[in-house]
């Protein structure tokens, strides 16, 4: 994008998109929405004891802030580690890591905002077989 082109955007997403994870998003911050070279930035709703498909991000770093609910993510090559985040909490994937993220409420939705190095919203972002028994 050329000086002539650049300007201050503000963004306000009215609707909600599934994902390649089966989440919804409200697309904010991407190379669609206002330009964005290497950055995307957008709202991920959990529904109450809702989860993320498996996947991973090829090539992008993510870092997520929790809104409100508590989350479980599981990760690793046998999804056999777990972090929980809650409200206020910051949390770091780094690329290429598979997890699942998962609404530890079944009353509540969990909400986050989801910010990637990268500025598409889903090109690369790659299912990842749930290990059997999990």
């Amino acid at each position: 994008m050329d000086a002539d082109h650049r300007k201050v955007q503000a963004v306000r997403p009215d609707a909600e998109v599934m994902t390649k994870q089966r989440l919804p998003y409200y697309i904010g911050i991407s190379g669609n929405t206002v330009g964005a070279q290497g950055l995307s930035m957008h709202m991920v709703l959990i529904p109450p004891g809702g989860r993320a498909e498996p996947h991973k991000h090829i090539g992008y770093e993510t870092g997520i802030y929790v809104l409100e609910g508590r989350v479980c993510t599981r990760w690793g090559a046998s999804l056999e580690h777990e972090v929980v985040s809650e409200a206020g909490d910051f949390l770091f994937i780094p690329p290429g890591v598979p997890h699942e993220a998962i609404n530890l409420s079944a009353t509540e939705p969990a909400r986050a905002i989801v910010a990637r190095n990268d500025p598409s919203e889903q090109d690369t972002v790659e299912p990842f077989a749930r290990p059997e028994g999990t």
